[in-house]
């Protein structure tokens, strides 16, 4: 898992091929808007989350969000324990983001 601001996750985001956006916040977070093309799995639907990711491409990117960047950075650490090699959280989440949603 690697930690990175704003600025460098988009940046990494932007180049890299493999990469998969996943926003871990609630249905209700996330009506209030998502970064564009992110995949919404709720990080708190615990039996959903695990599922979820028990299906996902390995060998994949995922830079992940949630609101602050708690729930975010714990995920990154289950799908580490699960097998993903490359996983980036988003420091201070939504909160902090700058620039537009949709």
């Amino acid at each position: 898992m690697e930690n990175l601001d704003q600025t460098t996750w988009v940046e990494k985001s932007k180049n890299d091929p493999n990469a998969v956006i996943l926003d871990v916040r609630t249905p209700n977070e996330c009506a209030q808007g998502i970064i564009e093309g992110a995949k919404i799995h709720d990080f708190f639907d615990a039996e959903k989350f695990i599922n979820a990711i028990d299906h996902m491409d390995k060998s994949k990117s995922y830079y992940i969000y949630c609101r602050s960047g708690n729930r975010s950075g714990q995920a990154c650490q289950i799908m580490e324990q699960k097998g993903f090699k490359n996983t980036f959280n988003l420091v201070g989440g939504i909160l902090e983001w700058q620039g537009d949603l949709v």
